[in-house]
């Protein structure tokens, strides 16, 4: 067979991971489907280490470490959400990148939005979807509410309102995020924000050529 008669063999997709917080999980998926992102893989460290923000970056570092024979490229999906920078030590020896900003409340809001309304915003106590539906587990019980009713101005004294931060717009969630408030005492606000930053890094992640974005870690060390 003549050599320009032979069809080129298709190149198989990138292997890609993104190593996400549990807790967005469902709007992760979300993206991934709403995209036809078929070849990245989603894998989630457990949401409770939302209530210990310390034990993430040794924790992203392992299962990173772990991932890296089976992957081509990987997005890390988390914010800094509470490690002070140290996260991003991690992702800088790993050469990864993560989410942008401050925590989830950030790139969901959008992060310029997020600052714009930071001084209003100073004592509000904030609500994902996520957040809505584990409130018994993750707050109430996590923080020893359950046990411990007193500790309920420990925790929440300082904070004015709870501010619902919405990917969906669902009225069970809206009923029992209001119920949230009216538990801890505060005034509510809801604001539907969808997936804000959240879905264009990942699209981002999945559709740009690994030598672009290997490129692009180096240029912003």
């Amino acid at each position: 067979m003549p050599a320009d008669d032979v069809t080129p063999r298709p190149v198989p997709p990138r292997r890609q991971l993104v190593l996400a917080c549990g807790a967005l999980a469902r709007e992760v998926n979300a993206v991934l489907a709403a995209n036809h992102l078929h070849h990245v893989t989603l894998h989630c460290l457990p949401a409770g280490l939302h209530n210990r923000p310390k034990e993430i970056p040794d924790a992203v570092r392992a299962a990173v470490r772990e991932a890296r024979d089976e992957y081509d490229d990987i997005l890390v999906g988390y914010a800094d959400c509470g490690t002070g920078g140290e996260l991003d030590k991690v992702l800088f020896d790993e050469g990864l990148q993560r989410l942008p900003g401050a925590h989830c409340y950030a790139f969901y809001s959008g992060v310029d939005e997020f600052e714009r309304r930071s001084e209003a915003d100073m004592r509000a106590f904030f609500l994902t979807d996520f957040l809505v539906r584990q409130f018994e587990t993750l707050v109430i019980e996590g923080l020893g509410l359950d046990r411990h009713p007193e500790l309920r101005d420990t925790y929440f004294g300082p904070y004015e309102k709870v501010v619902y931060l919405a990917q969906t717009d669902e009225p069970r969630l809206k009923a029992a995020a209001e119920a949230a408030a009216r538990r801890l005492g505060l005034a509510y606000e809801y604001r539907f924000v969808g997936l804000g930053e959240l879905a264009p890094a990942v699209a981002a992640f999945a559709d740009e050529p690994l030598g672009r974005l290997k490129e692009k870690r180096m240029g912003e060390r």
